[in-house]
């Protein structure tokens, strides 16, 4: 099993142990391990009982229950609570909102069994009388059970883009060809997947076909003659508003042998496939004005991480020492602040012990530089959560919304707008605080955020985790136009967590950006003069 499956095993664990009222410290126990698990990405694979027993924050009990999953695929005290529980209710667990025990009283008190009933159950008012809910509650669960249902069949592209990719070259083998090629959303790297398609150039007669695996994703199969590979790879790639931009008159394509040429055919530069999604890209490429995108081999250093000074898994040296093992030349250390106290936030005296660490971490690591930085929580009114002496002991400072998710738009964009106009602001993280398929973002006036940005030179973050890409590629054109740079930052909470710039850069190149307008391109030498120069 993987890393994400075992979390999701022992959150779902913790859950249900909560729902059927058993011990509040174990279920506790249990879902800190999952979440740190989740948070983290360790990688859990092939570790023995005693290695697992050994990582920080799991003890022997989880160990056990990891080993045990492990080797069995299965957890005989997640199987007995599962067989007690209505897949129904289960289901509920997932509604955000809602925690285990408000989905124990709805099962209990009013018999709902399923989210369907529950829905029903909403529009009829039936929530408000239980203790503990109100109409506000059940107005925000009927928001949420609509959004779930919204999302029923989708998944996160880096959930199984290795799968797909493994899947191109079994298909490669069993049909003797190298004419096999995703196609469609996962060859646009779209961040949500809900089918996985597969382009198969064969002379064997094949009907297309669409199934699904045991990853519960759909699978669908296009099969061409050899030659009409590449037309057709052009044909099922973009979307149908990408293809609304051209004449119909345009598609006569004879002889055609890359994808390259049947761009050119049409009088314009060749589209990459991220772009093909329908909005400027045909229009800037009839004029060639769609620019190089940014590539992985573009970016110098790894900014916005968090190690075990407050809720990351490996220590500082750890992270500095793979960051520059993967041949970056910086490390931006940006540990939780003291308003994070659910994530072990650093208050001022410890800010100052781990700028103590760093500086002899420097001396041991040079040329490489760890630059001090913190994700200094934006609070309620917009200000940031340190007194300007602490502040100005960093090199830079990433500032982001973490509490209070539920403002007005008008609230939201008053609180960022204040936050960016902090001068100890450098970089604004991850601005809407989305998480897809489980939490829209807050809602802001992206323009009015971006055009803050600009006045007031804060750079914006492109979140790579692929459960946030956040800011959303869609708002990158505005900001390039604005002169407002990007970041693109990992939010590692471990080592595992730098290979999700792979996602964030993805999601860059589907937005446009460059390599000039993406801000940790810029060396060492350029960064550490930035910082300098912005500090006074």
């Amino acid at each position: 099993m993987t890393t994400e499956e075992i979390a999701d095993a022992l959150k779902l664990t913790a859950q249900l142990m909560e729902l059927h009222e058993e011990n509040p410290f174990k279920v506790k126990s249990i879902a800190n391990a999952a979440f740190k698990l989740d948070k983290t990405d360790i990688q859990l694979e092939g570790k023995s009982l005693k290695e697992l027993e050994e990582i920080e924050g799991i003890g022997k009990s989880i160990a056990g229950k990891i080993h045990e999953l492990q080797t069995t695929q299965s957890l005989k005290e997640l199987s007995a609570m599962l067989e007690r529980t209505p897949l129904g209710v289960i289901e509920m667990l997932r509604i955000k909102g809602i925690g285990p025990k408000k989905v124990g009283q709805l099962w209990r008190e009013l018999e709902i069994e399923s989210t369907g009933e529950l829905l029903y159950a909403c529009t009829e008012n039936r929530l408000v009388t239980l203790k503990g809910f109100g109409a506000k509650t059940q107005e925000a669960v009927k928001k949420q059970i609509e959004f779930f249902q919204s999302n029923v069949g989708k998944f996160h592209y880096a959930s199984v883009e290795k799968f797909a990719n493994d899947l191109v070259q079994e298909l490669k083998k069993q049909y003797g060809t190298d004419l096999v090629s995703l196609t469609g959303a996962m060859r646009r790297k779209s961040e949500i997947i809900d089918v996985i398609e597969i382009l198969v150039g064969t002379d064997k007669s094949e009907s297309n076909s669409e199934t699904e695996n045991v990853r519960n994703v759909k699978v669908r199969l296009i099969f061409c003659a050899p030659d009409e590979f590449d037309i057709k790879l052009f044909e099922t790639t973009g979307t149908q508003e990408h293809f609304s931009k051209f004449e119909v008159s345009e598609f006569k394509f004879e002889n055609m042998r890359s994808e390259v040429q049947i761009y050119e055919s049409l009088g314009m530069q060749y589209i990459e496939p991220e772009l093909r999604e329908g909005f400027n890209e045909v229009d800037l490429a009839k004029e060639n004005k769609i620019p190089k995108l940014v590539e992985m081999t573009d970016l110098k250093g790894i900014l916005h991480n968090h190690s075990t000074w407050s809720d990351g898994l490996n220590t500082l040296k750890e992270m500095a020492i793979y960051c520059k093992e993967m041949g970056y030349e910086y490390l931006g250390i940006c540990d939780h602040s003291q308003s994070a106290f659910y994530a072990n936030g650093l208050k001022a005296d410890r800010v100052l012990e781990q700028q103590k660490e760093i500086d002899q971490l420097n001396k041991e690591l040079a040329p490489f530089k760890i630059f001090k930085g913190i994700e200094s929580d934006i609070l309620n009114d917009g200000s940031l959560d340190y007194p300007e002496e602490i502040l100005k002991t960093f090199d830079f400072i990433v500032a982001s919304v973490h509490s209070n998710l539920k403002m007005s738009e008008e609230k939201a964009t008053a609180r960022l707008l204040k936050a960016i106009e902090n001068p100890y602001t450098t970089i604004l993280g991850h601005p809407t605080g989305r998480l897809l398929l489980s939490r829209p973002g807050y809602p802001i006036d992206h323009k009015r955020v971006i055009d803050a940005c600009a006045a007031n030179k804060v750079i914006v973050e492109l979140n790579a985790h692929p459960y946030r890409l956040d800011i959303d590629w869609r708002w990158i054109q505005y900001c390039i136009e604005k002169g407002v740079k990007i970041s693109i930052n990992p939010d590692a909470h471990a080592t595992a967590g730098y290979h999700d710039m792979h996602f964030g850069v993805c999601a860059a190149r589907k937005g446009m950006l460059t390599k000039e307008m993406c801000f940790n391109t810029l060396s060492f030498t350029e960064m550490d003069l930035y910082f300098k120069i912005r500090k006074r």
